[in-house]
């Protein structure tokens, strides 16, 4: 049996839980992050869309092209994001999750965009760009 895997916004407002284990936990550098965080660098936990719910009237959306992001609109948390060319999958800040520090990233992506002053001293894998191949195979 899986493991639900839950979080919410700083209010509570907003909550979600996922109902398979994770399908990605990464760190990215990218510059739309940045500004949607308002940190130097954002980690995610993302999981198949069609194994998690989430609740609370106070969420809230932006859309920014094929990027939808989620936002609690009483606290202003960051939730999640929605990618339309990387396939059936939410993202989660992992700052969101009830216990982030069971969700140990696994690579960097955008390392391109990286600030020139944040270091970060792991062994893992760095992306240029994106780490997650589109559906069409391609991985821009």
């Amino acid at each position: 049996m899986t493991t639900a895997h839950t979080g919410g916004c700083r209010c509570g407002a907003v909550r979600f839980e996922a109902s398979a284990e994770p399908s990605h936990v990464s760190y990215c550098h990218c510059g739309d992050c940045r500004r949607a965080s308002g940190a130097p660098v954002s980690a995610f936990v993302g999981f198949p869309a069609d194994k998690m719910a989430i609740e609370g009237k106070a969420l809230k959306t932006f859309e920014n092209g094929p990027v939808i992001r989620s936002f609690c609109g009483t606290c202003g948390s960051p939730v999640s994001y929605v990618d339309a060319r990387i396939g059936d999958h939410v993202y989660f800040m992992l700052g969101v999750m009830d216990t982030p520090a069971c969700y140990k990233p696994t690579l960097h992506a955008y390392v391109s965009e990286q600030l020139p002053f944040v270091h970060m001293p792991d062994d893992l894998p760095r992306h240029p760009k994106t780490s997650v191949p589109r559906p069409d195979g391609t991985n821009p």
